[in-house]
This record gives C-alpha cells, structure tokens and sequence, in this order.
C-alpha cells in the first residue's frame, strides 16, 4: 500500500513535470497523510490539464458516510474495474497524484522499519489515481482521490509486497484522457523499473503525522 508521501518541490518544478500552465507555490510537505488535502492533476471540461485540490481517501459517490474514505486511500490496480467503489472512477476519473517520494515500512523482529523511496533524478512524478465528486444529504461536496498500488518491483521487494504505481511522463496523457480504452490503461498498471529509484532507512519520525520537517526524509 501506500500510506505517507512526500512533496517538496517549487511550484515551477511541478508546472514543468506536468505540463501546467501554471502550478500555486505550496508548502514543502515531508509527511502526507491520508484525510489532508493533496494536489493532483486532472482534465478540466476544455480538457487542459488543471492542478486541483483534494482529500486524500476516496469516498465513492454513492457513499452514505464519507468516513469510508479513510479506509479506500489505495486501490488494488489487478481488481480497480471491478469494485464497486473504485470501477466508475476507473472508467471516467482518473488523475496524477503529484508526488517526489514515498514512505514504506519494513517489519522487523520488534519494530517496524521506515524507507523512503523516490527517482534517481529526484524530480516530481504522478501516482495513478482516481478521484470521485460525493455531496452529503445537506449539500456538502468533497472532492477525495485515491492511489493505485500494483506488485512490488525488486526494489521494493525486500521492504514490502506492494507499491503505489508511478507512471512514466509518456503515459499521463493516456491515463488523463477521459476517452481512453480500460484495456489500455490497464496496461499502464505495472511495478516501475527498480533502475530508476532509490530507496534508504528513515527514523520514525514520520511514524507521526504532525511531523512535517526534512528531518523525515534524512537518511540514518
């Protein structure tokens, strides 16, 4: 799964990785959690790629008690067609989910080890995600998203049997597009290569969210 991650980078950075016309400055962030707020890219009505911001922990449209969204922060990409909360997302609303690194805890005999893994380059990329519109009885509307996770690659495998997808800047394109085949995404859903990452222990600083300083990323 994937449970904490980062995003540091200018505004200038992001615009550029995405191909944003223009990205707001944010606050470097160290240690994202489920329920916050997150930037993500989606396709506007004019279909122009657009930064938006939303909660992180998807609550499908049709939910009763937006509460589930804590517990649907990730969507296995093997069976995303297929359930309920998560197949008409797949189909008509994808988006990026802007990211430069994340957080994975290996078990070990009595503790549980954090990692934090990001690109070679260092440079933002997009998490494969879906995102739902929900309004309450009372007229409350949130818009949540969601991360898709696949296999490990051989990177991550040591440390845990899953990981977020990150796609390949060729590829967002296709994922946005609001036209695109199920078959054709699926074939986007895949572990990202082992050679273009890197991964090291981190304290457990991170173990709490509050925490929000470059200290969560400092190598021990």
């Amino acid at each position: 799964m994937c449970g904490r991650y980062t995003l540091s980078q200018s505004a200038e950075a992001i615009a550029t990785a995405f191909g944003l016309d223009a990205s707001p400055a944010m606050e470097p962030r160290y240690n994202i959690a489920p329920t916050q707020s997150v930037p993500v890219v989606v396709y506007s009505s004019e279909k122009q790629r657009q930064l938006q911001l939303m909660r992180w922990g998807l609550i499908p449209s049709w939910a009763k008690d937006p509460n589930i969204g804590s517990r649907l922060i990730n969507a296995r990409s093997e069976t995303v067609s297929e359930k309920p909360s998560f197949r008409a997302a797949f189909r008509h609303r994808r988006c990026l989910v802007i990211a430069d690194g994340f957080y994975e805890w290996q078990r070990q005999e009595r503790k549980k080890q954090p990692y934090y893994f990001q690109l070679q380059d260092k440079q933002p990329f997009g998490f494969a995600g879906l995102w739902e519109h929900w309004q309450s009885s009372d007229g409350e509307e949130i818009n949540t998203c969601t991360i898709l996770t696949t296999e490990a690659n051989e990177l991550m495998r040591p440390i845990h049997d899953r990981m977020p997808v990150i796609l390949n800047p060729q590829d967002y394109a296709l994922w946005l597009n609001p036209a695109a085949q199920p078959t054709e995404l699926q074939d986007l859903l895949h572990p990202y290569s082992s050679q273009a990452m890197n991964s090291y222990p981190v304290s457990t600083l991170v173990n709490k969210p509050t925490n929000n300083s470059p200290a969560c990323i400092n190598s021990l």
